[in-house]
């Protein structure tokens, strides 16, 4: 463990799930934390990640099932996008990346992105070291000749017009771990409701990952459950799942990936996980 972190290193023994994951299977968000001499962390930033590297996150992958993977630039890296355009570069057509685009960010700094495989921008509402909401609509208008997408880390509770004010841009907008409102009341907020409307309209997506985010559990997520149905009869088509790996910022105990790879057997029949895991994500990632 990292003496300068509080938070534990992910399992590097993963269990392999009941059952495989379907052919093709998309892992839509994952991220890596090489060396730091390497590939220096910002300041200020929320948190201070174990070290987890690209190789380990493929073990993890081939033990759980997972093909393909899109990995999404941290907030502690802030702007030094520097680990991953060298993780894009290394890993060719079976990665596709979202980057974090500020205001000043160059137009060739996003050609480059492009270019590598990086499909959207992320907007980290959560975090230090992000873009802010309001920059979106800036953002927005440069990324859209890429037919890039917004990826927002929002608590949608907390702000129930945040997701709507992003897909007033035009752009698909991607939302992380259920909206990131805890599991157990969300049905009943403003922002969950707001947000099965958007799915439903076909305005936004969500990624039903990182369930330890907003469920006190670690392994099969009953109360998860709910939202997942309530999403998947909003629109099956418009949800994909990430691992969330290698977890980071959140308090022990550290969950094993085959057992989140087990809940979606929990939540989702045949038809919805070749959608979730394979189709969906050719289509957000891969069209273009």
């Amino acid at each position: 463990m990292n003496p300068h972190s509080p938070y534990l290193p992910f399992m590097p023994q993963v269990r392999s799930p009941r059952r495989r994951l379907p052919t093709g299977t998309c892992d839509c968000h994952f991220h890596v934390f090489e060396d730091p001499l390497r590939y220096p962390m910002a300041a200020p930033r929320s948190y201070t990640p174990t070290p987890a590297p690209l190789e380990a996150y493929r073990r993890m992958a081939q033990a759980v099932g997972i093909d393909r993977a899109v990995l999404v630039h941290p907030s502690v890296y802030g702007r030094d996008h520097r680990s991953f355009e060298d993780t894009l570069s290394a890993c060719g057509g079976w990665m596709r990346g979202v980057a974090v685009v500020y205001p000043d960010t160059t137009d060739a700094q996003i050609e480059h992105w492009h270019a590598l495989g990086a499909r959207g921008t992320r907007c980290n509402a959560l975090f230090a070291g992000g873009t802010e909401l309001e920059a979106l609509p800036g953002i927005a208008a440069r990324v859209a000749p890429l037919r890039w997408h917004l990826q927002l880390l929002v608590d949608v509770a907390a702000d129930p017009d945040a997701v709507a004010r992003a897909a007033d841009t035009g752009l698909p907008v991607v939302v992380d771990h259920f909206g990131h409102t805890s599991a157990g009341g969300a049905l009943a907020t403003a922002g969950f409701r707001n947000l099965l409307a958007l799915v439903r309209e076909r305005r936004a997506w969500v990624k039903i990952s990182g369930a330890y985010r907003v469920s006190p559990q670690r392994a099969v997520f009953n109360d998860v459950a709910a939202l997942v149905e309530a999403l998947c009869k909003a629109d099956a088509g418009q949800l994909v799942w990430g691992s969330d790996w290698p977890h980071p910022a959140i308090a022990p105990p550290m969950p094993d990936d085959g057992d989140l790879a087990d809940a979606l057997f929990g939540w989702l029949g045949e038809t919805e996980r070749q959608r979730i895991l394979v189709d969906n994500p050719s289509r957000l990632y891969w069209a273009n």
